[in-house]
């Protein structure tokens, strides 16, 4: 790469770092936020779910502006909102500035993640340069997420939770110094209006489930909202769908959805995400409120985490030069389930070992399905479908992202109340709960490793016979 080609992969994969450590880095300091603003314990998810809403509902439609109206200026102008909401969050005062400052920094980071994908696979020619970057950045993405978890803990004990929003404000300025410079507008030629009917019924779905999935976490599937935001979402999915099918310039191609790369590349990705993301968030539980320890060490074990990520990441982009990316894709995906899996055996005596081993191991599988999906979603297709290519790519990191945590904690909390409620004490119900969803975390990426080997297989089959009936 030449050196102007490296300072705007660094930009890009700074920016994607930045949202990632968002993500998570309120995380270990939400007890303390309660406390400085006086936010119940019953709404204390809000501070992450303010956030996870705009971030995932608006990806699409963001991405799909970002194709007509130029990804630089979308780009550019989500973090300047990011930045902006960060440095509200830091200074909040009551609640409701929290709240609204964090909603704020998801339509930012809605605006951020699809555009820099999309500038990041267009600044990069397809081949090794392209898996490369994309390596780079997807390792950025997970240690971006594990070590906004260190942070966390850090700044939050050492200083207050308010220092983790004025470490994103630093960042958001870094990368507003250098996009203007660095960054050449891109923007799809082909494309001339933006596709309402269909930008408003998967954005509206998208929010539905979030919503929906965030509070089941809380409060159960039971409750009447939660049922109707499940119902909508997915009737408002297939309304899209039906929507697209119409449309003469859809938001989403379903044409390049029918090409299995894309769609099972992205359904690996998801997963992926999804489940990684959990395990980080039910370890973080059982360290703090199982073990008693630290938000400082806790943030630290996770960190080892981060560590061995990047060295996946770093391996990965090999991987897929030596192996294809379907290989590498499906090998990832079957070594972290496999070693995610033991994390149901987990207990007081051996929590730490195992988070610090196993987990950790499980953190080099998952780079390499996340670097291959990106590499299978956005293959052999041209400038001009990038946009929306890597739109879903990074629908599915974001998504997977939000809804893996409330998912699989929902599933933990129900097994810890009926514990609780079948007379074991406190610890060991929860213990019991981080149990079943860290089990059956594992058991889904083993289910979607095979699926996705099994779908990806068919596809090379049905090339190789094509290319074999034209010879």
């Amino acid at each position: 790469m030449s050196t102007r080609a490296k300072l705007v992969l660094f930009l890009l994969c700074a920016a994607n770092f930045m949202v990632a450590v968002d993500f998570s880095i309120l995380n270990i300091a939400v007890p303390s936020i309660g406390k400085d603003l006086g936010i119940s314990e019953a709404n204390l998810q809000w501070v992450s779910t303010a956030f996870a809403l705009p971030s995932g509902g608006f990806l699409l439609l963001s991405g799909r502006i970002g194709d007509l109206a130029g990804r630089k200026k979308v780009f550019v102008t989500g973090t300047v909102l990011f930045t902006a909401a960060s440095l509200i969050a830091a200074l909040a005062w009551v609640p409701a500035v929290l709240l609204g400052a964090r909603a704020l920094q998801g339509v930012g980071a809605a605006m951020i993640v699809p555009t820099g994908m999309a500038l990041l696979t267009t600044s990069f020619a397809e081949g090794p340069q392209r898996e490369r970057a994309l390596g780079i950045n997807g390792t950025l993405m997970t240690v971006g997420f594990t070590f906004g978890m260190v942070l966390g803990g850090f700044l939050t004990q050492a200083f207050s939770w308010r220092s983790t929003m004025v470490l994103n404000t630093a960042m958001g300025a870094l990368v507003l110094v250098g996009a203007p410079r660095l960054l050449t507008e891109s923007r799809n030629a082909h494309s001339s209006k933006l596709d309402i009917p269909g930008a408003i019924t998967v954005t509206t779905a998208l929010l539905a489930l979030i919503y929906a999935l965030s509070t089941a976490a809380q409060v159960g599937f039971g409750r009447a909202d939660v049922v109707s935001g499940l119902v909508g979402g997915v009737v408002l999915l297939a309304a899209f769908v039906a929507i697209e099918s119409r449309a003469a310039d859809p938001l989403v191609s379903l044409r390049i959805l029918r090409r299995r790369s894309v769609a099972i590349g992205n359904l690996g990705g998801l997963v992926s995400f999804a489940t990684m993301s959990s395990v980080v968030f039910l370890g973080t539980l059982f360290l703090q409120q199982v073990n008693g320890m630290s938000p400082t060490l806790t943030g630290l074990v996770f960190g080892v985490m981060g560590v061995v990520a990047a060295l996946g990441g770093t391996v990965a982009p090999k991987a897929i030069g030596r192996f294809g990316a379907r290989a590498t894709l499906v090998g990832g995906l079957l070594a972290q389930g496999a070693l995610i899996a033991p994390l149901a055996l987990i207990d007081q005596s051996n929590g730490t070992l195992l988070l610090l081993t196993v987990a950790a191991a499980a953190a080099f599988g998952h780079l390499g399905a996340v670097v291959a999906y990106g590499v299978t979603a956005t293959g052999g297709l041209s400038d001009a479908e990038q946009g929306l290519a890597t739109g879903l790519v990074t629908t599915s990191q974001q998504v997977g992202l939000t809804i893996g945590i409330p998912l699989f904690s929902a599933l933990a909390s129900a097994r810890a109340d009926s514990l609780r409620e079948a007379g074991h004490t406190a610890k060991d119900a929860l213990t019991g709960g981080i149990r079943i969803g860290l089990g059956a975390d594992g058991l889904v990426l083993l289910a979607v490793a095979v699926l996705v080997g099994l779908g990806l297989r068919t596809t090379r089959k049905a090339r190789a016979g094509a290319a074999d009936a034209r010879i």
